[in-house]
């Protein structure tokens, strides 16, 4: 993605070609605050923070929600042994 997307035009087209979230409707899922904040983790977690940080508080309020929901089995056993230590 970084050799396609030079230039701000191009960042903010790349970023819409390449978004993660394309078949779900965010003004919708607003409404729901909870299910937006659970989803949106989900994101973070599953397709990286792209420079945004985890919130420990949001994180710790989920865990249990979102315990199974997470595939990558590295980052699954890191943030289980990381929030629990918090």
């Amino acid at each position: 993605m970084d050799n396609i997307c030079q230039g701000n035009k191009l960042e903010e087209q790349c970023h819409n070609l390449f978004m993660h979230s394309w078949s779900t409707d965010e003004k919708y899922l607003k409404k729901f605050p909870q299910e937006y904040e659970r989803w949106w983790l989900l994101q973070l977690i599953g397709y990286g923070l792209d420079g945004e940080k985890l919130d420990i508080k949001i994180l710790k309020k989920h865990r249990e929600e979102i315990k199974d929901e997470i595939l990558n089995p590295r980052v699954k056993n890191y943030l289980q042994r990381f929030v629990v230590k918090r």
